[in-house]
């Protein structure tokens, strides 16, 4: 049986972390939409178990959602959400503004 450093043990895992992943990819999802989603997944996957990964995937497309379309949730999704994908870096993230922004720019 062949030694093997924890380096190569750690990159050999997440290649095979990765590849489980990629089945999770939308069919409609950019590269940049599912680069960012796969990041949050591969952050948070060790919190949950096979039998609760679709509550994950929810999870992360609701994160999504929030970033690239602006979508808005409850304050406690929200929170679960933001504090779960702290440290996944998306670039060139939109910006939306709010109507309540808007009005409070128009007083």
């Amino acid at each position: 049986m062949e030694d093997c450093s924890l380096e190569e043990f750690l990159k050999r895992n997440r290649e095979e972390a990765d590849c489980g992943l990629e089945r999770l990819r939308g069919l409609s999802e950019s590269d940049k939409h599912w680069t960012a989603r796969r990041d949050f997944l591969a952050r948070n996957l060790s919190d949950y178990s096979r039998d609760r990964m679709d509550y994950l995937v929810a999870l992360s497309m609701v994160w999504a959602n929030h970033v690239f379309m602006g979508c808005r949730y409850s304050e406690q999704l929200m929170e679960k959400v933001l504090e779960m994908a702290e440290g996944v870096d998306v670039e060139d993230a939109p910006h939306f503004t709010t109507r309540d922004e808007i009005m409070k720019q128009r007083q």
